[in-house]
């Protein structure tokens, strides 16, 4: 099933995409992991600081940070937050876990080395899920997607920030020609909003742009779980 699914979407974009899979990820944050808050800790701060924000608006306690990568979102929860953080990159973790030590985050309650498409946390145990820079990464974006609606309890928030690729113009051209790095890589640079979710049977409460220039989106939602009951119970 998933070689027809990635068969269909080469299909739809027009281009070879290369597969990604948890050892070539693995692979690739191995080699960022010393580099990576140099390299795109800037780039992608305004998009980290606007979903950190967003969050920290939200009600509920209990916040779970999908691919937490090196920590650097950690500083910037409300401290009443109870924050787990996971990831797939061991290298990636032992930074986050320098940078909460060093900065006395005592708010962090966990950074576990887990995949994002099989968690091992209970259905409901989470108020609100945010993934950044994740969603393009992982080997399969909507089983993420159903993971993190299902660590959530009813009611919940789930948040994306991400690049979404262009649907047309200059930046599309050098997105496809990427493409076939993925595995290099350890994203894909291709990655579109319909490779996470259905937009048109997935309610979407807001979608924003970020700075710079609008190469990154944030994208809101209900749990769609959650979404079903508070319909079938009015």
């Amino acid at each position: 099933m998933a070689d027809i699914g990635l068969a269909k979407g080469a299909e739809e974009r027009g281009h070879a995409r290369a597969a990604l899979d948890a050892d070539s990820v693995r692979e690739a944050y191995r080699r960022w992991a010393g580099v990576y808050d140099t390299v795109f800790g800037g780039v992608s701060g305004f998009g980290r600081r606007r979903a950190v924000a967003a969050v920290n608006r939200l009600t509920g306690p209990r916040v779970l940070e999908v691919g937490v990568g090196t920590g650097l979102a950690l500083p910037q929860y409300r401290r009443d937050l109870q924050v787990v953080g996971i990831d797939l990159s061991r290298h990636m973790l032992e930074l986050a876990k320098q940078r909460v030590e060093t900065e006395k985050l005592a708010n962090v309650r966990g950074l576990l080395e887990m995949d994002a498409e099989h968690m091992a946390f209970a259905d409901g145990s989470f108020d609100i899920a945010v993934a950044m820079f994740t969603a393009s990464v992982v080997p399969d974006a909507k089983k993420l997607f159903a993971e993190m609606s299902r660590v959530v309890r009813p009611g919940g928030h789930l948040l994306f920030v991400n690049h979404f690729a262009a649907e047309g113009g200059p930046r599309w051209w050098i997105e496809r020609a990427m493409a076939p790095l993925s595995r290099r890589l350890g994203w894909h640079p291709d990655f579109a909003l319909r490779d996470l979710l259905d937009p048109e049977a997935t309610k979407v409460e807001s979608i924003e742009a970020c700075p710079p220039a609008g190469i990154f989106t944030l994208v809101q939602l209900r749990n769609p779980a959650a979404a079903e009951q508070l319909l079938a119970a009015e």
